[in-house]
């Protein structure tokens, strides 16, 4: 590689490292002369990278957006961090498809040194299925879908979708990844409610350029928040029990992503809780080990009857009752 090809590639690395350099600061990095930035930067910029530049006594360059995309420089952790993290992927539309086309990018242009580890991970480590809370299959989100939410978090403007056929407006603050599932946290500008919406049944409309002034969420915490309303809002079904237990007693049997524990008296408390499909919530109720009524939805009962009288047959050997 020429001195020049190779002090381009640095002074690129350099650009990606932070936001502005001094071309002073890029000349010492680099042992050259502060003409010899300004040449390599135009350089870059015929090459179509676009180096914005300041003049005055506190400028200096950065890497600006558009045009190519920057060839990345990892150093060797970094390299090997991202190799794994592709195999990993998992929870977006297309993305195993993309991952491995990136991945093999990588691999082709790995330094021989890093090679064999990068290929002993992939040919020892083997995937366990994740999805083993429920009978549903996991949700994937479209990667258009998440680039618009963030955007519009980065923009810090309203955010208008269609949540399963209602359309909806919000002030977007956070996007939450968690058991396999993408979570946006928002406030409703009208009433000023604090929401969690799954993004699987985010549908985008026209941005709305519309800036807001951020509200404080109450607390501060983004994500406890969202694992307390994903609950109650961010499951395709929903159940309201009646629990023969005092809400302590509830809540420690159960995650707080799990369930919404509200207190009736000394003796009672309601659960809300949720899952994809009822047969899940049948089948983990039982894990509470405590006695229940069902208040809601009714379809919820004969599932429970059904468990009861397989379970009842199972203690009695298999033998049905006469």
């Amino acid at each position: 590689m020429s001195d020049t090809a190779a002090r381009l590639l640095a002074l690129l690395s350099l650009l990606q490292s932070r936001p502005d350099w001094t071309g002073t600061e890029l000349a010492e990095r680099l042992g050259v002369t502060t003409r010899t930035i300004r040449n390599d930067v135009d350089r870059l910029r015929q090459l179509d990278y676009p180096v914005d530049a300041t003049r005055g006594s506190a400028g200096g360059y950065r890497l600006g957006a558009g045009g190519k995309l920057p060839p990345l420089l990892l150093d060797d952790e970094e390299a090997v961090a991202v190799a794994i993290g592709l195999r990993a992927a998992t929870g977006i539309a297309g993305i195993e498809e993309s991952s491995a086309r990136a991945l093999a990018k990588l691999e082709q242009v790995l330094p021989s040194r890093l090679r064999p580890m990068v290929a002993a991970i992939g040919e020892v480590v083997d995937h366990a299925p994740e999805n083993t809370g429920t009978d549903a299959p996991d949700p994937e989100v479209d990667p258009a879908v998440l680039a618009a939410i963030a955007s519009a978090i980065r923009d810090v403007e309203w955010f208008r979708f269609v949540d399963r056929g209602t359309p909806r407006l919000v002030e977007p603050y956070r996007l939450l990844a968690w058991s396999r599932r993408w979570y946006l946290v928002a406030r409703e500008p009208d009433s000023g409610e604090w929401v969690t919406v799954r993004a699987d049944w985010v549908e985008p409309r026209m941005p709305t350029r519309r800036r807001f002034a951020p509200t404080p969420l109450p607390g501060g915490d983004y994500t406890a928040f969202a694992m307390r309303s994903i609950a109650a809002s961010g499951w395709n079904v929903h159940a309201r029990l009646r629990i023969d237990a005092a809400a302590p007693a509830v809540l420690d049997r159960i995650n707080p992503a799990v369930g919404v524990v509200e207190s009736v008296d000394e003796r009672t408390s309601v659960l809300v809780t949720g899952a994809d499909s009822l047969d899940t919530i049948a089948a983990y109720i039982g894990m509470l080990n405590m006695d229940f009524t069902v208040e809601s939805p009714p379809e919820l009962v004969p599932l429970l009857r059904t468990l009861s009288e397989r379970y009842a047959r199972a203690a009695d050997g298999g033998r049905l009752e006469p």
